[in-house]
């Protein structure tokens, strides 16, 4: 993993918050938050509930707008973009694992996946494969074609973190996604998570209050009173040994 204090290159950064402040009427929920992350890194929020860890997210996801400050995605100012250009980034750029999971009631487990993939207009081959491949990979090939309401909470879960996986985006904003799943599974995901930000340089931004995420993580910040400040990552050497290569 990447040492914890570093200097990233304009060419390599995946995300940049600058000054980043976000009000709702009265409320000032961020204050000046500032924020890079690197491709191909894991980066973790904490805080706690109500500290504005998901109106980050949102905003980095082009969701939501700030009240001031600048944020970028590889160089690029997101917040000059049209509504089209924003939805096409979200689109094409930029995978959301919500806190629950938005799968369609209707829908099998693949067909989820699959319809996400209609939006990149990929051939009806490519998003089989592709859907196929992520169920495997968070070990639920035997539940494509099993609807949400036969599925458990962790396995509802695991179909939204093979959505995201499966559009092959430059970066992943995961809100909570160990949420539901126990210990194995969970160490299962994050090292997952760990694999394809290094073999595909995807960067994951993960909000959690889960204190198991920080072992699979290049960085971690506190999100408290408005203001985000590094948290220290004390790792032992072997802890990687749980990261397949």
């Amino acid at each position: 993993m990447r040492n914890n204090n570093h200097r990233a290159s304009p060419t390599t950064l995946c995300v940049t918050v600058n000054r980043v402040e976000r009000r709702f009427g009265d409320v000032q929920v961020l204050r000046g938050v500032d924020l890079n992350v690197e491709r191909g890194e894991l980066a973790a929020l904490y805080g706690p509930s109500g500290s504005g860890k998901t109106t980050l997210l949102n905003l980095i996801g082009a969701l939501d707008r700030p009240t001031a400050g600048q944020i970028a995605f590889y160089g690029q100012d997101i917040l000059r973009m049209n509504d089209r250009a924003r939805t096409k980034l979200r689109r094409k750029s930029i995978g959301f694992i919500f806190q629950s999971s938005t799968l369609l009631p209707t829908y099998t487990a693949i067909e989820n996946i699959d319809l996400a993939l209609r939006l990149l207009k990929l051939n009806v081959f490519e998003r089989s494969r592709r859907a196929k491949s992520a169920l495997q990979a968070v070990g639920l090939s035997a539940w494509a074609n099993h609807v949400p309401d036969e599925l458990s909470g962790g396995q509802r879960q695991r179909v939204a973190i093979a959505r995201a996986l499966a559009m092959h985006p430059k970066l992943i904003l995961a809100d909570e996604p160990t949420s539901g799943l126990d210990t194995r599974l969970a160490r299962r995901m994050l090292a997952l998570f760990r694999s394809i930000a290094e073999t595909q340089g995807t960067t994951f931004l993960i909000v959690s209050h889960d204190p198991m995420v920080i072992e699979y993580v290049d960085h971690a910040y506190d999100l408290f009173d408005g203001q985000l400040t590094p948290r220290l990552i004390v790792r032992e050497e072997t802890s990687q040994e749980e990261i397949p290569c």
